[in-house]
């Protein structure tokens, strides 16, 4: 198993870093302070191919080191690739893959994922939104909550029960045009980080979907959600791993500047332990990050494997995030300095 990049991912790589460095980064404050993001930086990310990396080029994919950035920004990125491009592009019809995928790889639209409700999180066949046929299509009735892109999305991946007698196989997916009468947006959550992002509430009252819009068949829908999910855990691993550099480099940089007793920090065996414990577990999680996708590229089955990326990966990022701030002591508590907001974000 080659874990090592080729030379032609290396140089989309630099690419992805010279963009998040030059463009992302000196946004990255204002992103946070203000919630949101700039759709300028989602047009041009989606001109770069960010926003369907794995998406074939016929449906208008590219085919990342934003999170160390700002993993507001890569939140968006990784959302509308893993849980919103993916889904369509495998489960889809060849209709809707030219109505909706097209788009959602360059860009020109975002998506969201709708399936944790109040009693449905981790439990998904306890979902209770409904999905009833009535005439051509399908009536939906329900709620959703903590909805990443949900205000900005203009598609939404919907997951719905559509044959209650048959448990977690009568819940269906549907794909639904933000702009379809029935369908608002509720209470939007206030975060301690990933503020950039939004979290809100999707409500559907009487919202009528045509029958052309069911993604997969009736009934798969449990499927589809643990399949996503699968794909979801690389991405969220990645944007650990991503999140975790960013301390690292941030208390490397600091560490070297600030002078006490008569030296850097940097040279107190102390901080240098820490900095080498950060180095060796984000090591460790860059690597259980790229075997999966190794694997998923390749069609093997990844289910644990992806759990453990991102179990561990985040779970570096928090680590990591802590170890940073006690390098930089009290500053590290203060607005002064990106750190606080990686805390947050971890």
């Amino acid at each position: 198993m080659n874990l090592y990049l080729t030379e032609e991912q290396k140089m989309l790589q630099q690419v992805v870093r010279k963009f998040a460095s030059d463009k992302i980064r000196p946004l990255s404050e204002k992103i946070d302070a203000a919630g949101d993001i700039p759709s300028s930086l989602t047009d041009e990310m989606g001109g770069l191919g960010l926003m369907g990396i794995t998406i074939p080029e016929e449906y208008g994919g590219g085919g990342m080191e934003i999170a160390s950035a700002c993993a507001s920004t890569s939140t968006i990125v990784t959302v509308n690739n893993s849980l919103i491009c993916e889904p369509i592009f495998r489960y889809g019809t060849e209709a809707q893959k030219k109505k909706f995928l097209t788009h959602l790889a360059k860009g020109e639209m975002l998506g969201c994922f709708a399936l944790t409700e109040a009693g449905a999180g981790s439990d998904v066949a306890a979902i209770k939104t409904s999905a009833v046929k009535e005439g051509d299509g399908y009536v939906l009735n329900g709620s959703k909550l903590f909805v990443s892109n949900g205000k900005r999305a203009q598609v939404v991946i919907v997951f719905a029960v559509t044959d209650a007698d048959k448990e977690h196989r009568g819940i269906s997916v549907f794909i639904v045009e933000k702009k379809t009468p029935g369908l608002s947006i509720g209470r939007t959550e206030e975060k301690l980080g990933i503020k950039g992002s939004e979290t809100v509430e999707l409500i559907f009252e009487m919202c009528r979907i045509p029958k052309e819009n069911l993604l997969g068949q009736e009934g798969e829908g449990f499927k589809i959600a643990m399949n996503t999910l699968d794909m979801g855990r690389i991405g969220i691993a990645a944007q650990s791993v991503g999140i975790a550099q960013a301390c690292l480099d941030e208390a490397t940089q600091y560490s070297q500047k600030r002078v006490q007793f008569g030296k850097p920090i940097a040279q107190l065996q102390a901080i240098q332990f820490m900095i080498a414990d950060m180095a060796m577990e984000i090591e460790a999680a860059r690597l259980l990050t790229y075997r999966v996708a190794y694997m998923k590229d390749r069609g093997l089955k990844f289910i644990k494997e992806s759990s453990m990326a991102k179990l561990y990966a985040s779970e570096t990022a928090n680590r990591c995030a802590y170890k940073a701030l006690q390098i930089h002591g009290g500053y590290g508590y203060t607005k002064d300095f990106h750190l606080e907001r990686y805390y947050r974000d971890a």
